[in-house]
C-alpha cells in the first residue's frame, strides 16, 4: 500500500511542440477522411442492386439486397479469367523489371563521378514520369500509325509491308512492359538513388584502404544498406499487384477491340462495366480488387518477416 501511495504519476503536459506537429498532420488527416475513409460507405453498393433514381445517398440506401450475387456473375463471366490473368502477369513481369532496373541504374549513376552528369541523367530519366497518358498515346500514335506512323514509314522505305499494329496482339505485351518502364523507371531510380546518396562515406574509404573494387563494395556495401528500401518497395509493389495503371492499358491502346485479350485488366473491366453493366458490378469488382491486394500487402509482410524480421513493414 505503501509503494502505491508514494509512487508518482506520470503525467504529459502538451506542448507547443505537439501543436505545431498537429497543425502540420491536419491537412493530411482531413483529405484522409474525406476522400479515403468516407468514400468507403459505398462499398455496400457491391452488395446491392444499385438503381439510379434519385441523389446518391437515396439510391444507396434504398436499393436491395442481393447478396454476393455481383461476385457471382463477375466469377462466372468468361472473360474474368483472362483480365486476372493479364493483370497478375503483367504486374509480376513489372515488380520484377521495377526492382532490377531502377536499382541497376540508380547504382550506375551513383558511380558518376561528375555530379553535374548524374543530375542531367537522373532529369532526363524522371521527365516522362510527368507526362499523361493520353500524351503518351498521342506520340505512341504518331510511331503506330497504319498510314502516316512512323513505324510502318521505316518498313516501307525497306520494302516490308506496313502493319496494323493496333490490330497486332503479339507485340503489345512488350510494348505495354517497355512503356511503363520507360514512364516510370525515372522514380524508382530517384528513390533508390536517395538511399545511395544518404549512406555514410566512411564505409567506402575504410573498403577503399581494405583495396576493396567497385563490385565489392556495391556487393558488400550499397546492396547491404538499400536492403530496407528495396524491401519496402516490394512490398508496396505486391500489395498492388491486383492493380494496374488504367491509361497504360486503356488510353495507350486506344481501347482497341483486337487487343482485349491482351490488354484489359480489372482496372479497365471495371470502367467498361460502368458503361455497359449495373454499377453493382463494377463496384463489386473494385471491393474484391482492394480486398485482395490487402491481403497481398500483409502476406508479403509475412513472408519478408519470416525471412529478415527487420526488412518487415509491420
Amino acid at each position: 500500500m505503501e509503494a502505491k501511495s508514494t509512487r508518482k504519476r506520470v503525467r504529459t503536459r502538451w506542448r507547443k511542440h505537439d501543436t505545431e506537429l498537429t497543425l502540420l498532420v491536419l491537412p493530411t488527416t482531413v483529405w484522409y477522411i474525406l476522400f479515403s475513409f468516407l468514400p468507403m460507405f459505398g462499398v455496400i453498393i457491391a452488395f446491392k442492386n444499385f438503381k439510379i433514381h434519385g441523389n446518391f445517398l437515396s439510391n444507396v440506401i434504398n436499393s436491395d439486397w442481393i447478396g454476393f450475387k455481383n461476385f457471382e456473375f463477375l466469377f462466372s463471366s468468361n472473360d474474368v479469367w483472362i483480365v486476372i490473368r493479364n493483370t497478375i502477369g503483367y504486374n509480376m513481369i513489372f515488380i520484377i523489371l521495377g526492382i532490377i532496373v531502377p536499382v541497376s541504374l540508380a547504382l550506375m549513376v551513383g558511380q558518376l563521378h561528375s555530379r553535374k552528369a548524374a543530375k542531367v541523367y537522373q532529369t532526363m530519366m524522371f521527365l516522362p514520369y510527368f507526362l499523361s497518358w493520353v500524351v503518351v498515346s498521342a506520340v505512341l500514335w504518331a510511331f503506330l500509325s497504319y498510314d502516316k506512323g512512323i513505324a510502318n514509314q521505316v518498313l516501307t522505305h525497306f520494302n516490308q509491308d506496313p502493319k496494323n499494329w493496333y490490330m497486332e496482339p503479339s507485340y503489345w505485351p512488350y510494348l505495354l512492359v517497355f512503356m511503363n518502364m520507360w514512364k516510370g523507371l525515372g522514380y524508382g531510380m530517384v528513390v533508390y538513388l536517395a538511399t545511395i546518396t544518404s549512406m555514410d562515406s566512411t564505409y567506402y574509404e575504410a573498403a577503399v584502404i581494405d583495396g576493396a573494387s567497385k563490385w565489392q563494395q556495391t556487393r558488400y556495401i550499397t546492396l547491404p544498406l538499400m536492403k530496407f528500401v528495396i524491401v519496402l518497395m516490394f512490398i508496396l509493389s505486391v500489395g498492388g499487384i491486383f492493380s494496374t495503371d488504367f491509361g497504360l492499358f486503356f488510353q495507350v491502346p486506344r481501347d482497341s477491340n483486337s487487343l482485349y485479350n491482351v490488354t484489359t485488366t480489372v482496372d479497365v473491366l471495371v470502367y467498361k462495366q460502368l458503361k455497359t453493366a449495373t454499377v453493382g458490378m463494377a463496384s463489386a469488382s473494385a471491393f474484391m480488387q482492394s480486398v485482395l491486394g490487402c491481403g497481398m500487402i500483409l502476406f508479403a509482410n509475412w513472408v519478408v518477416r519470416k525471412v529478415d524480421p527487420e526488412s518487415a513493414l509491420i
